[in-house]
């Protein structure tokens, strides 16, 4: 296995542990079922992840039949305030690999008001660069999406695929970035991960 010299970190279930999902909270808290919403987020909201189309304006098509009495921007501001629950100890453990000269980033897949929210009001100063599905115009698990982040992160370096290290709790997102050429690792929980054997080797450089 090559040194590891940068690291990729997915957003949702690895950076952010949220006990309740934001359709369960607007269920639990004001009555708007998940049936009635599960079909935006199936289409809609879809493009909405690849910067296809503006949030608010969809979102805007759909509250008064869901039910919701305020407006877009509070209902956006309701849904990123319920799924704020930062993985503090791997954050932690983020800036202790920092200083070990390793760059880390987070690659997710969201749209363009929580990509602004996860970078100002969350993750403010903490990685080298996000990289969110809504601005490169394609999301995990698509090729795509790998070519342009890895295209970034090696534009002024000489890091090589094998030297950056993906995180991501979903399988098919861990296959997709091991048959690019990146190393890979399934996150379940911290503990796992901080022993897992690419971050003891990171220990022993």
């Amino acid at each position: 296995m090559s040194q590891i010299k940068a690291i990729i970190f997915d957003a949702d279930d690895v950076l952010i542990i949220k006990p309740k999902r934001f359709s369960q909270c607007l269920e639990e808290d004001y009555g708007i079922k998940k049936s009635v919403t599960s079909d935006f987020f199936k289409k809609d909201f879809q493009n909405c992840l690849v910067g296809k189309s503006d949030l608010k304006k969809e979102l805007e098509k759909h509250i008064k039949e869901w039910g919701w009495k305020g407006s877009v921007d509070e209902l956006l501001a309701y849904w990123f305030k319920v799924e704020n629950h930062i993985n503090d100890r791997l954050v932690q453990f983020i800036e202790e690999l920092k200083s070990m000269k390793i760059r880390c980033f987070m690659g997710t897949n969201n749209e363009i008001y929580r990509t602004k929210y996860l970078e100002s009001e969350m993750f403010n100063s903490v990685f080298d660069k996000i990289f969110s599905s809504a601005r490169l115009g394609c999301k995990k698990p698509e090729t795509r999406f790998f070519e342009k982040v890895f295209a970034e992160i090696s534009k002024n370096s000489k890091i090589t695929k094998t030297e950056i290290l993906f995180v991501d709790d979903d399988p098919e997102n861990i296959d997709a970035a091991k048959s690019f050429g990146f190393q890979t690792f399934l996150y379940k929980a911290f503990p796992d991960f901080k022993q897992s054997v690419g971050i003891r080797k990171l220990y022993k450089q």
